[in-house]
């Protein structure tokens, strides 16, 4: 595992490292832009391909958050994802996709996502450098268990143990209780225990919420922009820690002396 910079330590090691899995473990940001292009290309045709990249962005930012009101348990999957695939058409002068339509962009769509699934090249040996120094490693997501078993394991990372998913409770992040029934499943205490995901509220300060050690993972080149906080500043000064990679992240398990 590569070297990293230094990054602030909670003071304490830690016992237990919970992961996010999707644009943290596993490259889903990749594996949507490969998913969009392929449903441009049908479904929005006079679309220039190197206007993919608007769609992406669009998909990503979600500005009316359909994808949380699934996690609070407001709508059902195929609600959200119709919703935010009718505001791509409108937003791209496309026409808009009725019941049956729908069925077969997201076809076309999930298929091109779920065949590009890989992990990032940081993540099978921070996962093996933390395993091998004793520490417990985990996942928790806010989509499906079943969805991010398949994911993990076709990203390489079949051993990282899915605890806690949307569908566990039928809600998710930024809940607390999500984070202490990880916690639980995964046998360490909270304030041991640290969560790493890419969003800066629902993943790092949810976690801090919750009274585990929250760690925003902000890859150059991959926030969502739109509604969602991406201050390294603000996040720092409200108790979190800031790495950029996951090679920086056993440095966070490290005490601080004194």
């Amino acid at each position: 595992m590569g070297g990293g910079t230094a990054v602030e330590s909670p003071g304490r090691a830690l016992d237990g490292v919970l992961f996010d899995v999707d644009d943290t473990l596993v490259d889903t940001m990749a594996a949507f832009a490969a998913a969009i292009a392929a449903a441009s290309r049908v479904w929005l045709p006079h679309l220039p391909e190197d206007r993919y990249d608007e769609v992406l962005a669009l998909w990503r930012s979600d500005p009316n958050q359909h994808y949380r009101a699934y996690t609070r348990g407001e709508i059902d999957f195929d609600a959200q994802r119709m919703a935010r695939a009718n505001e791509l058409q409108a937003a791209f002068s496309g026409r808009p996709l009725d019941d049956a339509a729908y069925v077969d962009w997201k076809d076309l769509f999930w298929g091109t996502f779920e065949a590009s699934w890989t992990g990032f090249d940081d993540a099978r040996p921070v996962v093996d450098a933390l395993t091998a120094a004793g520490v417990r490693v985990g996942s928790l997501s806010n989509a499906r268990v079943e969805l991010q078993t398949r994911k993990l394991a076709a990203a390489g990372l079949p051993d990282v143990p899915l605890l806690v998913g949307v569908d566990t409770l039928g809600f998710g992040k930024p809940d607390p209780r999500v984070f202490a029934e990880a916690c639980r499943r995964l046998g360490t205490d909270p304030e041991r225990t640290a969560y790493v995901g890419d969003e800066l509220d629902v993943d790092a300060r949810a976690a801090l919420a919750a009274g585990l050690v929250g760690v925003w993972l902000d890859r150059p080149g991959t926030r969502r922009g739109g509604p969602h906080p991406e201050d390294p500043a603000a996040a720092r000064a409200s108790g979190v820690v800031v790495i950029h990679g996951l090679a920086e992240l056993p440095a966070v398990l490290a005490p601080t002396a004194g």
